[in-house]
């Protein structure tokens, strides 16, 4: 066994070593974010519907007098058809 190829070997590899640290200590990322235009559009849609109401107040309240007022009157055969037709597929 030739302890010189030995050492030789050591020196190649522990040189290696040290170039290789020496690179990644010089580079330095910097991550970034870019939106698209539709996503954007997007976002606004989304804020848009989370600040409007989800009962439309001009169509229920009238509504709803008419049933605290015992003035509502739902038609028989027009319930019983919808009725109906919600079951038979």
């Amino acid at each position: 066994m030739r302890i010189e190829a030995y050492n030789q070997i050591q020196q190649i590899y522990n040189s290696s070593k040290v170039q290789k640290a020496a690179k990644t200590e010089k580079t330095s990322r910097m991550d970034a974010v870019q939106i698209s235009s539709i996503g954007k559009d997007i976002q606004a849609a989304k804020q848009a519907l989370n600040e409007t109401s989800d009962i439309r107040e001009d169509v229920v309240s009238p509504l709803r007098q008419s049933v605290q007022n015992g003035t509502y009157d739902v038609d028989d055969d027009s319930f019983a058809d919808k009725l109906l037709d919600g079951y038979s597929v």
